[in-house]
């Protein structure tokens, strides 16, 4: 600090004429209008100053109150939107819930639809093999009563005279006849 000092003592010793110089004197430099000076300067420029500063605050001002509108506006977006993602979510897990439940009812419909078709193909089996049983015994039963026949005719044939043939006409002529007076 000494060295600043003794630097404006050293200049304020130069020569006067026709050149600059520092006046370290204060009694001689005129405090009282250095602070008149600096007293105006305070006076007009506090209200210069206080001008400036009432915009600056103003400015930042309106730019807290559009903040707070735009986080407000901001925020209100955010629960429409939380509100739409709630409501998406409910229809998904409905969309869900009805297409497992959509998924079931299918799976036992296919179930029910198999074991029906299973159903009617065991009851076409069967009512193929009862129908080729009823066939293959009504075969066996005409083969039988073709033989039988034959057999007979054969028989008859060998064994039949007249006589006979005449009395088994005459039985069955006496049967019509007892037949016809019961329905009489």
């Amino acid at each position: 600090m000494k060295n600043v000092t003794d630097s404006f003592l050293s200049l304020g010793q130069w020569p006067s004429a026709g050149s600059f110089g520092l006046n370290t004197d204060i009694l001689a430099t005129n405090p009282i209008n250095l602070g008149v000076v600096i007293g105006v300067l305070i006076f007009f420029g506090k209200g210069v100053l206080s001008d400036l500063l009432d915009n600056r605050k103003q400015r930042i001002l309106n730019t807290i109150r559009n903040s707070e509108e735009l986080r407000g506006g901001a925020i209100e977006q955010l629960e429409k939107a939380r509100t739409r993602l709630r409501k998406a979510e409910m229809e998904a897990d409905q969309f869900r819930a009805n297409g497992y439940s959509e998924i079931e009812q299918k799976k036992l419909n296919l179930i029910n639809s198999t074991y029906k078709t299973l159903e009617q193909l065991d009851n076409y089996k069967n009512e193929t093999i009862q129908f080729e049983q009823q066939r293959a015994i009504n075969q066996v039963r005409q083969r039988v009563f073709q033989q039988a026949l034959r057999g007979a005719i054969g028989t008859l044939n060998s064994s039949l005279n007249n006589e006979l043939h005449l009395r088994t006409i005459s039985a069955n002529i006496g049967m019509l006849g007892a037949m016809k007076e019961i329905t009489d």
